[in-house]
């Protein structure tokens, strides 16, 4: 039977109770701001509320979730989100493998990564971005939404990094037996490429979910909001005086504070990423290359 030394027990313990207080640390302002939205206006307002809900009602949520505008923005979401997401993933791949060859293979390498880092400090600006859009005949439609963001140069230097890390001996010995590039790519490169794709690809999911101020801009009619844009002009009315309101929501708006509103629209909003998050993570602890080129 091994022996635990006192020392390396003593670091177990200290390790456990630091791991603890951190675990803590990271989910009380998840339940707090759960309680919140479970409470009521009085309540919150009066900073009542810690871990558990004061005078407990679903008012927040169903001020959240009013009518059929929330379904309606809530599958123009997963729209997006089912556009954006795919033709991210294959940009990235589509740029980053090429970069990621050696100079003496691809001669303009060091050229297009500067381009790509310029457009990483330097932008046009939301106006000539907005007028790009319009003279395109982007505006209202969900193209609009999906486009702009759809080269990400942060997602792209990370598989960069990742497929030059990759053994070189996977592409020779694919490159011996008659594969091309194409082949390479897809056959030797993305399958051992999960981690890296999964973190991409939550990266571009949650980009998209997220992301309201596009929708805000680009779409004139209520009916296209995302998910996020919605909800963010949902919160907006309980910050402005009650004026020009319909009866319904001014009736809803005396039961709910910004504070309660806030705290369901952050839960509304995050659930779905919560629900696919834990089937993406395990790709991210897992190194899919080792074992995979023997010597």
């Amino acid at each position: 039977m091994h022996l635990i030394s006192k020392p390396y027990r003593v670091f177990l313990i200290c390790n456990y109770i630091i791991l603890t207080l951190m675990a803590v640390a990271c989910l009380f302002p998840i339940v707090n701001v759960l309680a919140v939205s479970f409470s009521s206006k009085s309540a919150a307002d009066a900073g009542l509320v810690v871990l558990w809900p004061v005078e407990f009602t679903m008012n927040a949520y169903n001020f959240v979730l009013q009518g059929g505008e929330f379904n309606r923005a809530f599958l123009y979401s997963l729209f997006r989100v089912a556009l954006g997401v795919p033709i991210g993933l294959l940009m990235t791949i589509l740029v980053a493998y090429p970069l990621s060859k050696e100079s003496h293979a691809f001669p303009q390498r060091t050229l297009y990564v500067w381009i790509f880092v310029f457009t990483m400090l330097f932008n046009g600006g939301l106006i000539p971005t907005f007028l790009v859009m319009k003279e395109i005949h982007l505006i209202n439609t969900i193209w609009a939404l999906v486009l702009p963001g759809a080269v990400s140069v942060f997602n792209i230097l990370l598989m960069l990094n990742f497929f030059r890390g990759l053994p070189k001996e996977l592409e020779d010995a694919s490159l011996i037996d008659g594969a091309g590039h194409w082949r390479t790519l897809w056959s030797v490169y993305l399958p051992v490429s999960l981690p890296s794709l999964a973190t991409i690809t939550l990266f571009t999911l949650v980009g998209h979910w997220n992301s309201w101020f596009d929708g805000m801009i680009y779409m004139n009619h209520v009916d296209k909001y995302p998910l996020a844009t919605y909800l963010q002009s949902i919160l907006h009315l309980t910050s402005i005086p009650q004026t020009n309101l319909t009866l319904e929501q001014a009736i809803m708006l005396q039961n709910v504070s910004s504070r309660t509103a806030r705290a369901a629209q952050i839960f509304v909003a995050a659930f779905p990423i919560l629900l696919v998050y834990p089937f993406l993570q395990k790709y991210f602890v897992k190194g899919l290359v080792l074992g995979s080129v023997k010597g």
